[in-house]
């Protein structure tokens, strides 16, 4: 191999770098701080913007125990926070749940001048060589800036234990900061959860928990709330100890479809009375039909069942009370001959003029029933769907209301034969309203969700206008749910075009047009609507295009509000698999980039015509991982559409570029829409340019591909070629910033 003659540089990535800090036990102690309860009203609890919990503080008797002191430096603006005396910067929240804090750590560099192929150093400037402070070898990551190595982290007492291992082919470029963020996490002592219970597990409603760290060359314990509880398991009393968890107020992460009832540390989901079966799930409640053991339940008359409840009476011919044994009494007849030719000739009559009256009144009745379940059901939705619209535009409700009849003459009573489409919330008819083409989306199933997701579309789109975002023209709430109507857009979905038999499909043109017109829209709910909306279903089925192949973003109906204050939400994941962010899929915390993760996957679709949620390489990656891999070897060629190759002039990598940086692991390492706008708009206009000019073009292009290193430092071989299998050992994935990939595509020649 070759020898190490440029400067090599290597540091850890900013994600979950962790480390364990492990402290002495409880009789080794410092003294001043072995007392310490840090629950004194003289504890500062905050340096800046960064809070201090418990067992971490700053002053004497504020922390649990050396190591847990941390330092404030007031002489800058903010103030800084430091662990110990100062040496290792503190970056933000410290985490009692995860026990874990982020700090900035220092990166290690290498040089070697000619001699051995093998350079060694170690990492941990400004921390003690043998604790308290262990890397994890879970939770970390690395970075090398450099190219030619391949670079082993490893550890243990000595340090034979490998942590992590993978290999750079890449161009050099310009020095960075010497400095990056990683993450500390604690335990509480050396030894494990001490058997008389007295441990810093103070809060009434928390537990001690043995954690084995680095290794298992040390072993400690942390403390956690008990399950169904939350907050600081640290502290003994007040209102960040261990709380009790209001289970039934987050129907998303407990969902009931019953009675829900709260208990300490948990929830009880049950049937209403009248029901039976499994409320955790939708439909798991089923009536019961107690006349079919009527007596058990005190019926000892004609027994008449409905859902939830039963009607008991008496009999034909009885009266009294029908809940008791032989409560009904027989109503005693008289025998008298002229009584009973005066009922015949009575009843004759009557009998006669309810036949010749019977089918008017029976139409009448099915009239005024009708009547009755159109109205209940307007009220019904009428008061959910205003209680969104209203808080927004006040006269929108009434504006966009549409008669159940007006819909039936539109669709000739629902007619099959107009049915154009679906989606997984309900049934698309073609209809004609007012002289105009419209789209009329009726639900497929009849649940409690599916309302709260219609109402959530009309609530949502009510607030849009956007050229590139299907429009809504009105709702009709006289059905149990609501019916939407569209606007028609007559050409079908981009999944549709894209997806067709045969070697030709859209033009690449287009396709990068569609895609930032895609692009526009997202930015638009992201940013510039009333209020920051996250669509949570991009997919080449939810964009329709209509004539001039326009695209319009459709499907809303698993779209959230944000407030403008708030970058996120934790809900319940809904998505498709495939086009799903991982970060979402694992948390629950949607935020904007949820759907840039989705786009990013959508522009892969564009580039390479095939299909995410189906589609697996021969060594078994998805899509992403699969198109992520080639774009690090620079072969590109090898997964982009044939079509695509042919027609592009040299901007394919551009919009890979853009696709990669969309679908990071790291949400926040992802760029927003607004800059992915942005950088689609410059590719299309210097495509078009290119094509106006009729300029060569060129695709000897060098793939730019940096990769996660480590600490241990081998040069490779010039010349060696970078081979599937090694990529898929070892995925490369770039650490840029969006400037960065921005200008670095810039570079590439045309």
């Amino acid at each position: 191999m070759g020898k190490v003659e440029s400067k090599r540089v290597v540091a850890f990535a900013a994600v979950v770098a962790t480390l364990l800090l492990m402290l002495p036990p409880f009789g080794m102690a410092a003294p001043a701080a072995a007392a310490a309860t840090g629950t004194g009203s003289n504890c500062t609890r905050s340096c800046g913007n960064i809070s201090i919990p418990y067992p971490f503080g700053i002053e004497s008797g504020c922390y649990h125990a050396a190591g847990f002191n941390l330092t404030c430096d007031r002489s800058f603006q903010p103030p800084k926070l430091f662990l110990g005396d100062g040496t290792v910067p503190v970056l933000d929240m410290i985490s009692i749940p995860n026990n874990t804090v982020r700090i900035n750590s220092s990166r290690v560099n290498f040089t070697n001048d000619g001699g051995d192929d093998i350079v060694h150093k170690t990492w941990g400037a400004g921390l003690p060589p043998r604790g308290p402070f262990f890397l994890s070898d879970w939770y970390n990551m690395l970075l090398s800036v450099s190219c030619g190595v391949q670079v082993d982290l490893r550890g243990g007492d000595d340090h034979n234990y490998l942590i992590a291992s993978c290999t750079a082919i890449c161009p050099t470029f310009g020095s960075h900061d010497n400095r990056v963020p990683a993450t500390l996490s604690w335990i509480i002592s050396n030894s494990e959860c001490p058997a008389n219970n007295v441990s810093e597990c103070r809060s009434a409603n928390s537990s001690c928990l043995d954690t084995s760290i680095f290794m298992g060359t040390d072993s400690g314990y942390t403390c956690q709330c008990s399950d169904g509880y939350q907050g600081n398991p640290y502290i003994a009393d007040g209102p960040d100890a261990c709380k009790d968890i209001d289970e039934c107020a987050d129907s998303e992460t407990n969902p009931c479809y019953g009675d829900c009832i709260n208990t300490p540390g948990s929830f009880i989901c049950q049937c209403p009375d009248g029901y039976k079966g499994n409320a955790s799930i939708s439909n798991g409640c089923q009536d019961i039909d107690e006349c079919q053991n009527k007596e058990a339940h005190g019926c000892y008359g004609t027994c008449q069942n409905f859902p939830g409840g039963f009607q008991c009476q008496c009999p034909n011919g009885t009266y009294g009370n029908p809940n008791i044994k032989d409560g009904c009494v027989t109503i005693t007849k008289k025998n008298s001959f002229t009584g009973l030719t005066i009922g015949l000739g009575v009843g004759g009559g009557m009998s006669l003029l309810l036949a010749l009256g019977a089918p008017f009144v029976i139409r009448k009745i099915k009239l005024k029933k009708a009547k009755k379940m159109r109205e209940k059901f307007f009220n019904q939705n009428h008061g959910l769907l205003l209680q969104q619209l209203i808080s927004h535009n006040a006269d929108i409700g009434q504006r966009m209301i549409i008669s159940l009849r007006e819909l039936e003459r539109a669709t000739n009573n629902f007619d099959r034969a107009r049915v154009i489409g679906g989606g997984g919330h309900g049934v698309v008819f073609k209809g004609m309203i007012e002289l105009k083409v419209v789209a009329i989306k009726k639900s497929r199933i009849l649940v409690e969700r599916e309302i709260g997701e219609f109402i959530n579309e009309v609530a949502v789109l009510s607030q849009v206008n956007h050229r590139n975002v299907v429009k809504l023209l009105g709702c009709c709430l006289e059905t149990e749910v609501p019916l939407l109507v569209y606007e028609f857009i007559s050409n079908g979905t981009l999944y549709q075009h894209l997806h067709v038999e045969g070697p030709i499909s859209l033009p690449w043109v287009d396709r990068i047009r569609i895609a930032l017109e895609v692009a526009r829209a997202l930015s638009y709910l992201h940013s510039a609507a009333s209020m920051p909306i996250f669509h949570r279903d991009i997919k080449s089925t939810n964009i329709l295009l209509d004539d001039n192949l326009t695209a319009k973003v459709s499907n809303f109906g698993t779209s959230r509000y944000i407030p403008i204050d708030q970058t996120g939400v934790t809900t319940e994941v809904q998505g498709t698999k495939g086009y799903l962010d991982p970060m979402y899929y694992y948390t629950g915390r949607l935020t904007d980039k949820s759907d840039v993760f989705s786009f990013g996957v959508l522009l892969i679709e564009l580039l390479t015509r095939k299909q995410p949620f189906v589609y697996r390489s021969e060594h078994g990656d998805n899509l992403v991982s699969h198109f992520r891999k080639l774009l690090a070897i620079g072969n590109l060629a090898g997964i982009v559409d044939a079509q695509v190759m042919e027609e592009e002039d040299g901007e394919v990598r551009e919009v890979a570029a853009v696709a990669a940086m969309c679908t990071k692991l790291r949400g926040e390492d992802r760029p927003t829409m607004r800059e992915v706008e942005t950088t689609l708009e410059s590719i299309l206009v210097k495509k078009k340019q290119i094509t106006c000019n009729t300029t060569t073009r060129r695709r000897d292009v060098d793939e730019t591909s940096v990769n996660y290193t480590s600490i241990e430092l081998v040069t490779i071989q010039e010349g060696r070629q970078y081979t599937m299998e090694e990529a898929n050992a070892s995925e490369a994935s770039r650490q840029y910033t969006m400037e960065e990939e921005i200008l670095l595509s810039a570079s590439y020649p045309r």
